[in-house]
């Protein structure tokens, strides 16, 4: 189910009596939340593209919500990728999709497995689009994990039944990731499979693609895995342009990138629990790409 910010939806009507608008120039926006949390936390964010495109169709998913959010991603990328596909074709304008968080790579996941959508812009809001290795806020489920024995988890048949498991990245046992990651390896088209020119023809469809983070994060690691960049094996940091993927365009990001049509923003003094409440960045770096 999503909650929708249509004109007609109680929680915001009454903005809209007050504003006396019912239609929109803009595209529906369709938000994807982010591991331990729902569409409740979106809320601001939704508040904040009503008032500045008043008449803006605004949906947010409250599939895998809290503890269910750590459902394995193919999972919930079928599940809310069957609803994102059904009011995008209630809209065949286009629509705008955001995700934050994990809630964003599962939006991506949405893109390469629904090649044929018509979405026009993905925001990818502090994602972790790389991969992830940092256990930080791990600790709140697997109390004591450490970076460098989480892959005996996590590269394991239980581990692979975790969302977070199926996009740990490990730079120092990349033969265990690609041999036992069920999502992040396969979406990055690292290993083929018969929907590798699928997964290429979802991301180069976008007109779009904005990826935001940044360095005071403190949650994705490294906060460059938000702009494809990733650990080496003696984790250095080796940046979107320099990864293998870009370089052989292995799913598309270098053909956006050659025709303009991907953009890196970097904020600094944002935390990663922050960035959807942020109006600064909800103004500036996520409305005005809204179009």
């Amino acid at each position: 189910m999503f909650y929708s910010g249509n004109w007609c939806c109680t929680f915001l009507i009454c903005a809209y009596l007050l504003i006396g608008i019912c239609t929109s120039a803009y595209k529906p926006v369709v938000i994807v939340h982010g591991v331990l949390s729902g569409n409740e936390t979106l809320l601001p964010m939704i508040e904040r593209i009503q008032q500045f495109h008043p008449g803006t169709k605004v949906y947010a998913t409250d599939k895998f919500a809290g503890w269910s959010s750590l459902t394995p991603m193919w999972h919930q990328v079928e599940e809310i990728g069957q609803d994102i596909m059904k009011i995008a074709a209630e809209h065949p304008e286009g629509i705008n999709l955001i995700g934050y968080s994990q809630g964003g790579l599962v939006a991506r996941g949405i893109l390469e497995r629904y090649p044929n959508h018509n979405v026009d812009t993905f925001i990818s809001l502090s994602s972790p689009q790389g991969g992830q290795y940092g256990t930080k806020f791990l600790h709140l489920f697997f109390p004591g994990l450490v970076c460098r024995t989480a892959y005996e988890l996590f590269y394991s048949a239980l581990g692979q039944h975790t969302s977070v498991g199926n996009y740990w990245n490990d730079p120092h046992h990349q033969d265990l990731y690609r041999n036992y990651s069920k999502f992040l390896p396969y979406i990055n088209n690292e290993l083929e499979s018969p929907e590798s020119n699928d997964y290429k023809q979802g991301i180069t469809r976008l007109r779009r693609l904005i990826l935001i983070g940044g360095p005071d994060d403190g949650v994705i690691t490294p906060w460059q895995s938000s702009h494809f960049g990733y650990f080496d094996e003696n984790e250095e940091v080796v940046e979107l342009r320099q990864q293998k993927a870009y370089v052989m365009d292995s799913f598309g990001l270098k053909t956006l990138d050659k025709k303009g049509k991907l953009q890196l923003i970097e904020l600094s003094g944002v935390s990663h629990y922050d960035w959807h409440t942020n109006k600064t960045v909800i103004d500036k770096y996520i409305i005005s790409f809204l179009k």
